[in-house]
Parts: C-alpha cells; sequence; structure tokens
C-alpha cells in the first residue's frame, strides 16, 4: 500500500536509518487491520522461556503448538509477530510472508536460582537467524537499574548496529529492575519513562514498556514532576509522559498487555494508550491464553479502539 501521511510522519522521524531499516519499519505499519494509521498491535510470545510451557499455554493448550501463535497473528491481522529463534523456525515455511516476523533473541528463565536480584538475559539468536527467517526486526531485553545493566547496555548496542548493518530495526524491551528499584518503583511513571529513555539512547527504533502507574519512585524525579506541573493523575496522562520522554514522540512506543485481566481492562489500557500519543500495544497473555475466538474478538476490538 502507498505510505500514508500517518506513515510517513513517523518514518520521517529516523533520520539517520538506512533504507532497509525504514522498509522494514513501514513493513510492520502497513501490515494487518491498523496498516497506515501509524499504530501497531504485536503479538509477543516469549513467556514459554520466562514462565515454562505449562504457566504459558495450559490456559489454552493450543499454544503449544508454535503454528498456533503464527496463525493468532495472521488471523486477527497482527501488526507483527515476535517470538524467540525456536517457535519462529518451527512455522518458517509454512507461514513465509504471511505475518512480518521479530527475533526476540536474548532471553532469561524462571528456574535460576533467584538469589541475584539483578536480572540479565542470555542470548539466545542472531542477526542471521533473523536474515535466514525473513524478519523484519530483532528484539531484545535491558534492565535498566540491574547491576548487569551496563553489560546489557554494550550487548543491546552492539547488536542494534549489527542488525542496522543488515537493514533490520530493532525492538528494545526496557523493564526496569534490580536492587535500587523498588516493587512498586517497577511500573512508576519516573521510572518507566527513564526506562524508555535510555532504550531511545542506546538508538532502539521501537520501545516496548510497561504501563506506568500512578506512583513515582525517585524524590529527586518527584521535585522535577512537581516544579514542571507535569500530570500524572492519569493513566491518559502518564501515557503522555512516557511518549515525551520517547525524544518527544520521535520514536514508536507500544506498551506491554502486563498479566492475564478482564477484557474491560484491556480496552481501557488501549483507550489511553491511543489517547496519550502511544503508537499502541503488544499483547501476549491477555491474548494466545485465551480461547481462540475470544482472542480473535479482543484483538479486533482493540484495533478497533485504535483505529478511532
Amino acid at each position: 500500500m502507498a505510505l500514508t501521511a500517518n506513515v510517513k510522519k513517523i518514518i520521517d522521524c529516523y533520520e539517520n536509518e538506512n533504507a532497509g531499516v525504514k522498509g522494514n519499519l513501514v513493513r510492520m505499519l502497513n501490515n494487518g487491520a491498523l496498516a497506515g494509521t501509524g499504530k501497531m498491535v504485536i503479538l509477543p510470545v516469549d513467556q514459554g522461556f520466562e514462565h515454562g510451557p505449562a504457566r504459558s499455554f495450559a490456559k489454552n493448550p493450543a499454544g503449544y503448538d508454535p503454528h498456533y501463535h503464527y496463525q493468532l497473528a495472521i488471523d486477527s491481522q497482527c501488526s507483527a509477530y515476535a517470538a524467540p529463534l525456536g517457535p519462529l523456525q518451527a512455522g518458517a515455511d509454512t507461514f513465509a510472508g504471511q505475518v512480518p516476523t521479530i527475533l526476540k533473541y536474548n532471553s532469561a528463565n524462571s528456574l535460576a536460582s533467584g538469589k541475584n536480584k539483578d536480572g540479565d538475559q542470555a542470548i539466545t539468536g542472531s542477526v542471521q537467524d533473523a536474515l535466514e527467517l525473513g524478519c523484519a526486526a530483532v528484539g531484545f531485553t535491558i534492565y535498566p537499574g540491574s547491576d548487569n545493566q551496563f553489560e546489557m547496555f554494550e550487548e543491546v548496542r552492539n547488536m542494534i548496529r549489527e542488525a542496522k548493518d543488515v537493514g533490520l530495526p530493532s525492538v528494545v524491551w526496557s523493564y526496569a529492575r534490580g536492587e535500587g528499584v523498588t516493587k512498586d518503583g517497577e511500573t512508576a511513571v519516573d521510572v518507566i519513562a527513564y526506562a524508555a529513555h535510555m532504550a531511545c539512547l542506546l538508538g532502539a527504533h521501537i520501545i516496548k514498556i510497561k504501563l506506568p502507574a500512578d506512583h513515582i519512585m525517585q524524590a529527586e524525579a518527584q521535585k522535577a514532576f512537581d516544579d514542571g506541573n507535569i500530570d500524572v493523575s492519569t493513566q491518559t496522562a502518564r501515557v503522555k509522559e512516557v511518549v515525551r520522554s520517547c525524544f518527544n514522540g520521535r520514536r514508536i512506543v507500544v506498551f506491554s498487555g502486563g498479566a492475564a485481566k478482564g477484557a474491560d481492562a484491556v480496552y481501557d489500557d488501549a483507550r489511553a494508550i491511543r489517547d496519550g500519543g502511544g503508537n499502541g500495544s503488544i499483547i501476549g497473555r491477555n491474548s494466545f491464553q485465551r480461547e481462540n475466538g475470544e482472542a480473535l474478538s479482543m484483538l479486533s476490538n482493540i484495533m478497533d479502539i485504535y483505529k478511532d
């Protein structure tokens, strides 16, 4: 399809990117039900690594089959489908070219001892894997606030450079955690905005973050918010502040669906993201853990919200 004004406005913000990176960003922005709108809904299925198979798929056993997730992304007309190496390989031929894919190529797991509260992830894929799979982008997680953050920053920066060299944009999951971040602080609006800003500073093309809660963790940030009269009283206002922290809206920002919850809560989140200027949602457990018909209906409703 032609480059719409909405998509052109987004692509024009990526001033130092090659044609491959821009082309793949357009490839995702022009796919599915939200094609041309400048909004995105991405299906991510990396929870098997994080939580194990039963915790991820027992609620909807069809999800044990990697083909199910490809088909869900296609049938729901998602903008893209993100997964680790193995699931993408398992359906690479069957679903070739039918939906843009994102190779998530670092991962953690819940079997770690837990003695080290500072998160880290192992590299589980490569740019070469992404090229062989025909991916539209690569994705990885960083943990700002972790004692491992500086090594992760160096890894992700090198990966962004390597992917860019072959025309692939990068999606960065930026989740604050570590000894210096309280549990409430992991979703505090000042911390979420800070983590998102760090991803932008590292060169991320698309930033994935959690929805910010009505909490400010840092005393210094509280003073800055007060002095600047920054409104964070509503979810829409908090989304707006996070988007502003991503180069004043010059980067694509998508928000995590979080833990499984009722459809009405998911729709409220989507409205807040839309009204706050976010680019969309990346919804995993709240879609693939539902029965197929229910998941398709919910994803369609979310996309209708973004079309408004």
